[in-house]
């Protein structure tokens, strides 16, 4: 007991630097900070466990390549619900993911609507559509991959995001809460070049650019930043820098979260990667050396795909420009031009296409169409699907259909972007699977924002060309 009780002991200081900072700003009295941590030292003990995984498809995950060279750097992308991911999703019904989904556009939503009443700045878990505990093991919909962190290096499974800044991952000693995780967690005093960014640095005056958050300070003068999310997930902890790599290349100084209270929906995932238009994303840290460009093919479940930043062969590409927007510097906007159904275009003005603002997302499943829009197309669908049986609508899906994309024989759809840019979708690009009988539509009616999510990028080539501000689409890029 008393080793334990010492145990406890160590927490408690470790946790009052970060915890005290960054709550007493916000009103609440020593006591309660106090009593909060001798509430959760318990269930975090427990809490901060490797998890292993028996999937066959784990050691040869482990056991990948990281290509390299002067210009870009290839990692293996993989789909978060694929047996051969490292950090499998559990089990999930379709409906809850739909619903994580709606929540995540939800928060691009507020953040573009610049309101302050429904800004994700808040820790309350109120804010969540889902009620959360620290934890629980629901996961993204968002794509995974690994890095290496620390001197010396170890692998991590880690969320990539279009849609975020910074990249952060769990760390030891996990002083408020840690989720079960794939693989080790990050221990800063086991990596010889890790060190805490103080205060008074450029990256901390940075965090509320990143995380839409401002930034906190420690009474030992260490940054500390708070990440949160639609769902109402969160991360909160010291802002740092260590050695990233990838295989034998490594980046000194990279700028990242060390998260000590890490809570809701990340799977057994390490942390997130961010890639969005920010100083502090892994896009724009590695850009000195590889040029604000990167790359992706996003997989299915039975496929794998690739991340590659850097140069890449621009020539396969058709490309449409990658709009600036003031509501948001940092996401990647783009314009609808038209839609067709088996070589028809849909019924709507091309007003309609352009009535919202639209972004590409990687951690987005359904995308989300202007209303006009949406409407044009389900009755297309519908109509060149007419001897199809119909099905009752499933959560946000209100066209589906008895069967399977793979059973049916569904319409051909096309997606055209300003410039002339055109994908054509595949049945699993047009249908998505929700039961084992009954599949929909994978298009929605957006409120306030238009989003092209991932189950229509999956399989292509989608290149983000910051530089040269446009983004291309080819086919063919997963195996």
């Amino acid at each position: 007991m008393q080793q334990h009780y010492l145990l406890y002991l160590v927490y408690i200081y470790t946790c009052i630097d970060v915890i005290a900072a960054h709550y007493i700003g916000k009103g609440i009295e020593m006591w309660l900070v106090l009593s909060l941590l001798f509430f959760l030292l318990p269930l975090n003990v427990s809490s901060v466990r490797d998890i292993s995984t028996t999937k066959t498809c784990f050691q040869e995950f482990s056991d990948e390549k990281y290509q390299f060279n002067s210009s870009s750097v290839y990692l293996t992308l993989y789909h978060p619900r694929s047996l051969c991911s490292p950090a499998p999703l559990p089990d999930l019904p379709f409906s809850t993911i739909l619903v994580h989904d709606n929540s995540r556009v939800t928060f691009f939503e507020a953040r573009l609507s610049k309101n302050a009443a429904t800004h994700p700045g808040s820790l309350n878990q109120e804010l969540a559509t889902i009620p959360l505990n620290p934890g629980t093991s629901v996961g993204t919909a968002n794509y995974v991959t690994r890095i290496g962190l620390g001197t010396p290096s170890t692998s991590y499974v880690m969320v990539v995001d279009t849609g975020s800044s910074l990249c952060w991952l769990q760390c030891l000693p996990c002083s408020v809460s840690c989720h079960k995780q794939a693989g080790p967690i990050f221990d800063p005093e086991a990596s010889s070049t890790y060190r805490r960014s103080s205060c008074t640095t450029s990256e901390c005056s940075a965090l509320e650019s990143a995380t839409l958050n401002p930034s906190a300070c420690s009474r030992s003068n260490s940054c500390i930043y708070e990440a949160s999310y639609g769902d109402g997930s969160f991360s909160v902890g010291y802002l740092s820098r260590d050695t990233l790599s990838f295989g034998r290349s490594s980046f000194p100084d990279f700028i990242f979260g060390c998260g000590q209270d890490n809570e809701g929906l990340f799977g057994r995932t390490a942390g997130i990667i961010g890639l969005a238009r920010n100083r502090l994303s892994l896009l724009y840290q590695l850009a000195p050396s590889l040029g604000r460009t990167f790359s992706y093919c996003l997989p299915s479940t039975s496929s794998s795909g690739y991340l590659s930043i850097g140069s890449t062969k621009a020539g396969q590409y058709s490309y449409t420009p990658m709009v600036s927007n003031s509501l948001d510097a940092s996401l990647y906007f783009l314009r609808l031009s038209s839609i067709s159904v088996n070589g028809q275009p849909i019924s709507v003005s091309s007003a309609s296409y352009v009535s919202l603002p639209t972004i590409i997302d990687s951690g987005t499943v359904i995308t989300r169409l202007p209303s006009a829009v949406y409407s044009a197309l389900s009755k297309a669908v519908v109509a060149a699907m007419a001897g199809a049986p119909r099905a009752p609508a499933y959560s946000i899906l209100d066209t589906c259909f008895k069967g399977s994309s793979s059973t049916l024989k569904v319409a051909a759809v096309s997606v055209t972007f300003q410039g002339g840019a055109t994908i054509n979708l595949s049945a699993n690009n047009v249908l998505i699977d929700v039961t084992s009988s009954t599949t929909c539509l994978a298009f929605a009616p957006a409120n306030s924002v238009a989003i092209l999510g991932n189950t229509q990028q999956q399989s292509f080539s989608v290149l983000y060309d910051v530089d040269n501000s446009r983004i291309g689409f080819a086919t063919g890029g997963c195996q």
